[in-house]
């Protein structure tokens, strides 16, 4: 069975605040599932978009590193 995290648990496996679970959640940058009103993480995705991201970097940016200058 593919176990499902809460995002405090997926927070503490990646080192990063609950906050940022919740941010990155709200603009679709990590894979999650609603039940009800309930979100959750799928362990398999979690595990699967890691491998994604550590081959391949984030896919967009939000802000363009010229904007930044």
């Amino acid at each position: 069975m593919n176990k499902l995290l809460t995002k405090d648990e997926v927070a503490e496996m990646l080192g990063v605040k609950p906050s940022t679970i919740y941010q990155w959640t709200h603009e679709g940058f990590i894979p999650y599932v609603k039940i009800k009103n309930l979100v959750r993480f799928r362990q398999n995705d979690i595990d699967k978009w890691l491998e994604d991201m550590a081959n391949n970097g984030r896919k967009t940016r939000g802000v363009r590193v010229r904007d930044l200058v």
